[in-house]
């Protein structure tokens, strides 16, 4: 499902955000990325959204080779990866529903089935009462859990989450965790940075901990 072979990643300022990573991750794996900050998490999740591209090295999505597909057949890759961000990224001028929608009316979806879909990923995400309300009317954990919504609306295989939880308090960083879980259990493939080293602990999946841009330890990897 997602291949990294011998992965480096160079900043036109000379900094390498990766260097030599390999890694695999099996469809319908749920795995975690930890490591210090700058450790390479974030610059690694963006080079599966294609967000950047690696400097050296062969990226592989979904049997795809990120490193041939040109520049116009990224939006449809981008449509199969789902990205949830700290930072929720939401339009505050919009209404949740809008939000949540905002992918199914780019790809052009018809107006029928974008109703079906956002509110069915809203119930998912237990915000479907907020449908009409402005993003910052919400709390912080509310307004993740719409970002969550509007990553899963378009049923990508892959799921990406960068510091999903980094501005939750423990009982809403469970609850958030929880509806990842979930997702995982039907078929989704996960993978999380985060910090939160102990909540990662607790759950038992697999963890994939950087230092400096390298891959230091892979605990619980799947044998595939």
């Amino acid at each position: 499902m997602i291949r990294f072979d011998n992965v480096a990643k160079r900043y036109p300022t000379g900094r390498e955000g990766l260097a030599g990573v390999d890694l695999h991750l099996a469809p319908g794996e749920m795995a975690f990325l930890t490591g210090h900050s700058g450790a390479g998490k974030s610059t690694l999740l963006k080079l599966i959204g294609l967000l950047e591209r690696a400097t050296r090295g062969q990226v592989w999505v979904n049997s795809r080779n990120l490193n041939k597909l040109k520049h116009r057949d990224v939006p449809y890759h981008r449509r199969e990866v789902g990205m949830i961000f700290q930072d929720h990224r939401l339009l505050h001028d919009r209404t949740v529903f809008d939000n949540v929608a905002l992918p199914l009316v780019v790809a052009g979806m018809g107006h029928a089935e974008i109703q079906r879909r956002v509110r069915a990923a809203l119930d998912k995400v237990s915000l479907l009462n907020k449908e009409k309300s402005p993003p910052i009317s919400l709390s912080g954990g509310e307004q993740q859990r719409v970002g969550i919504a509007r990553a899963l609306v378009s049923k990508p295989p892959v799921l990406l989450a960068d510091e999903p939880t980094g501005n939750l308090d423990p009982e809403l960083s469970a609850e958030i965790m929880d509806l990842f879980v979930q997702f995982n259990q039907v078929g989704v493939t996960m993978l999380i940075a985060t910090h939160d080293v102990a909540l990662v602990n607790s759950l038992g999946k697999r963890i994939i901990n950087l230092r400096d841009g390298r891959v230091e330890s892979d605990t619980g990897a799947s044998a595939a």
